[in-house]
């Protein structure tokens, strides 16, 4: 889909990876009220999900099992959640690191997922073409390391939940890092709800090791495939941020901060 609007479900397109109990209500995913949509006033502020993966929950180890046997069987197309219960789903609130052997896969399809971030390595899913996260609603941003997919052309992202989406323009969580900062935190245990993602990897820009204490974060937003999507970028230097292309037309023109920064009127 574009980002000028989201296309109908047609039909039993998405039959296979909605709720998987038929004329039930199960609920197999959880609600926020981080982006309003109901009116063209979006919150004024907004932050990440603090929520931590728990590794002891029955959907995420079987997650991790049905990476591995998508690993070993070549599979072009990964549908990992029509394999869990509606309560295994809702258990699941991001991917492994191991999604980076999936180099095999074309098609990554996370629909009505209850994702709050994904990891770095969904960029080394080579082969990956197509996207589908849609109706994700907890899911707002996404790595910079996404746009390493260079084959990536179609995706279907429900975009009015993103930070910084044309229609609603909500705001983006104010970034914790600074480029003068001579300290830093643990770069193994994170705080998500202050930095997103709940560990430090390499520079998404250059891929280089980020030193302690050299963390640089900031937003861009960047067409990826159909969709323009907020990306956050963990730098290991000013060098690298300066690198980063301009933003995606009708969008913020650069790399930012978060906060209160000024942004195109939106097309509500």
């Amino acid at each position: 889909m574009t980002d000028r609007g989201e296309p109908p479900v047609v039909g039993d397109r998405w039959a296979d990876v909605s709720d998987p109990v038929p004329g039930g209500r199960v609920v197999f995913r959880d609600f926020c009220s981080c982006i309003e949509q109901s009116g063209p006033h979006p919150l004024a502020r907004v932050g990440f999900h603090a929520e931590r993966q728990d590794p002891t929950a029955p959907g995420w180890r079987r997650l991790l099992e049905l990476v591995e046997e998508a690993a070993a069987d070549g599979r072009e197309e990964f549908k990992p959640l029509i394999e869990l219960s509606p309560e295994e789903r809702r258990q699941v609130i991001t991917l492994p690191p191991s999604i980076a052997k999936l180099t095999a896969v074309k098609h990554l399809v996370l629909y009505g997922s209850n994702l709050v971030r994904l990891p770095p390595e969904i960029g080394a899913m080579a082969g990956l073409e197509e996207f589908t996260p849609y109706t994700s609603y907890r899911l707002h941003w996404f790595p910079y390391e996404i746009t390493r997919c260079r084959r990536l052309a179609r995706s279907t992202v429900s975009t009015r939940t993103l930070f910084g989406n044309f229609k609603l323009r909500p705001p983006f969580p104010k970034l914790t890092s600074s480029p003068d900062s001579l300290t830093g935190p643990d770069p193994e245990r994170l705080d998500p709800g202050c930095w997103g993602p709940t560990a430090r990897h390499g520079c998404s820009v250059c891929d280089g090791p980020i030193p302690q204490g050299s963390l640089q974060q900031v937003w861009i937003s960047l067409r990826v495939a159909t969709d323009v999507l907020p990306l956050l970028v963990n730098a290991c230097s000013s060098e690298c941020v300066a690198s980063l292309p301009g933003g995606a037309r009708d969008h913020i023109s650069t790399a930012h901060r978060g906060g209160r920064v000024d942004q195109p009127p939106s097309s509500w």
